[in-house]
């Protein structure tokens, strides 16, 4: 099509891109007129077209016209047999591109070259194998055509023919000393093309005739990870059938039930798990269990679960250094997908939730996530966690709940260390001016938490800093209110003070901080103390009578002491 526009760009008119007119000869071949094809042949500069390096017997050829064709190469015509178009392309090839099987076995047996290739450097015989034509390729192999040329890419007629799953084709060009082993520019092989593509008949022929199955590309990936990785579950079969290593990595470090895994192919995982060493995934530096939990893949994890693998696998630094947060285990991926389901299957299953350098259950409290954090803290997840990198003077657990209350109440009563929040290094002194700059920072830094930032806060941080950011300072009056159930007698801070006088509203907070705590909440707190703060998640199952229960997970009116 052809666009017609104003000097501005404005469209005018859309129409069909212009044809030029045939010349005569070309015009009698394209109808098939053998008779004015006779007649014009003669004519000088008639085999010539308006198309560079176009003559009469390609345009023949192109159009399977094999009795004009027979009338061009007779007499003069004959010394154009090898002519070649621009594209290099001759008359045989483009009969062969065509499968116009008639031209071909004219111009063969009038000796046109098997050898000439055009600019893809793609011979007659790798054309016929593209096009899957069975006769073309018999002709061409009993004309002489050599079976082991590349193309540009480094294709051979073989890899063209088993992409095609043709197997009369394959076992013509073997016999004709095709080589099994030959790979194109990405060391891809005929073996690794049939499973790649799922061609299973092909594949079968490749292994009977002797080729290895185990044969790596440049990416280090094999056959049987090439199809894993497309989900070929027949080819996975015979390969496997076929002694097939399992246990040979890509250059990414990855075996076959990595990529199985991380497609979350539940038909192929349960065949990969048996032929796969445990040694050889701890040598790889990551569980394929890592790999099902950050891509969602229940099923899969399920099925690795059942299969015994290690729960509490770590990721090798090569690979934890890949994620910013520079996480290790399983778990800490499904927490981080906030993927409730995967996250009750791996500590179930026995994982550790304080393995990582940035604690689950602190992702679980920063994404508001409730019934992960429940089941991180009752499988022993540390709620008095901090951050090594980010250093504070109370638990980043506090740090990571500070805008939703009741998460903070839950952590609070499965022991966290409230007290910490009201241990201020000024005191009633006057606290030095705050640096906002400084504090927004931070609180990107806590908040998003970066872990690529390698520089620590020189300055840890206190409580009463981190409610003074302006979007904290609002929430600074309800946090200390809940804070004050889980402490004795405390003395605020003057920044705190000042925080509780900025709202009438939280005068009564104040008030309640200066006044000594009643002798129940006293007796509480000396009871939780005693228990300790693993018992305390484990409440219920203490032989304590239940309105005593009730009363340490600070629910009101728990205790009848008439």
């Amino acid at each position: 099509m052809v666009a017609y526009r104003k000097h501005d760009g404005a469209l005018v008119h859309v129409c069909p891109e212009p044809e030029e007119e045939d010349g005569p000869l070309f015009a009698a071949i394209k109808k098939g007129d053998v008779r004015q094809v006779r007649a014009l042949v003669g004519q000088e500069h008639s085999q010539m077209s308006s198309e560079p390096g176009w003559m009469a017997v390609h345009e023949a050829a192109r159009y399977g016209q094999e009795a004009c064709l027979n009338v061009l190469l007779a007499g003069k015509g004959h010394g154009m047999i090898n002519t070649r178009t621009a594209q290099d392309q001759t008359a045989l090839l483009l009969a062969v591109s065509y499968s116009h099987a008639g031209c071909a076995r004219l111009l063969l047996e009038r000796g046109a070259d098997t050898a000439l290739m055009n600019k893809d450097r793609e011979t007659p015989l790798y054309k016929a194998c593209e096009e899957d034509n069975a006769e073309i390729v018999a002709m061409l192999l009993n004309h002489g055509a050599s079976v082991n040329v590349h193309c540009n890419q480094g294709w051979t007629p073989l890899q063209e023919a088993v992409c095609r799953n043709n197997v009369e084709i394959c076992e013509m060009l073997v016999q004709a000393g095709a080589r099994l082993t030959p790979a194109n520019v990405y060391g891809i092989s005929p073996l690794f093309t049939a499973a790649q593509s799922g061609q299973v008949a092909t594949l079968r022929f490749l292994i009977k005739h002797g080729a290895d199955v185990d044969s790596q590309a440049t990416d280090g990936a094999t056959a049987l990870y090439e199809a894993t990785k497309n989900g070929h579950v027949k080819v996975v079969e015979l390969l496997l059938s076929q002694k097939a290593d399992a246990n040979k990595a890509s250059k990414r470090g990855l075996l076959p039930l990595h990529i199985a895994a991380q497609n979350g192919d539940d038909i192929l995982v349960p065949m990969l798990i048996p032929a796969t060493t445990k040694a050889r995934i701890r040598r790889a530096g990551i569980s394929p269990l890592h790999v099902a939990a950050e891509h969602n893949m229940d099923d899969v994890l399920e099925l690795l679960i059942q299969a015994d693998f290690d729960v509490n696998a770590r990721l090798s630094r090569e690979h934890s250094k890949l994620y910013e947060d520079h996480r290790t285990t399983a778990l800490y991926f499904s927490v981080a997908n906030n993927n409730v389901d995967a996250v009750r299957m791996l500590l179930e299953a026995g994982a550790d939730p304080n393995l990582d350098l940035f604690n689950p259950l602190l992702v679980a409290v920063r994404g508001g996530c409730m019934e992960a954090v429940t089941l991180l803290v009752e499988h022993g997840a540390d709620v008095n966690a901090y951050l090594s990198t980010h250093p504070t003077t109370f638990p980043a657990t506090v740090l990571f709940a500070m805008k939703h209350l009741s998460m903070l109440k839950y952590i609070l009563d499965n022991g966290c260390d409230a007290l910490a929040c009201f241990r201020c290094a000024h005191g009633s002194s006057p606290h030095p001016p705050l640096k906002l700059n400084h504090f927004e920072r931070d609180e990107r830094r806590y908040t998003e938490l970066n872990m690529t930032d390698e520089c620590t806060a020189r300055h840890c941080v206190q409580f009463c800093e981190m409610v003074s950011i302006p979007s904290m300072c609002r929430w600074a009056g309800p946090i200390v209110d809940v804070l004050l159930d889980y402490v004795g007698r405390v003395r605020l801070c003057s920044r705190l003070q000042e925080h509780l006088d900025s709202y009438p509203d939280w005068h009564p907070i104040k008030v309640r901080a200066a006044t000594t705590p009643p002798l129940m909440q006293m007796c509480r707190l000396r009871i939780r103390q005693v228990v300790g703060v693993q018992r305390l998640r484990r409440l219920k199952t203490l032989p304590l009578p239940g309105p005593l229960l009730r009363f340490l997970v600070y629910k009101r009116e728990s205790i009848d002491f008439e």
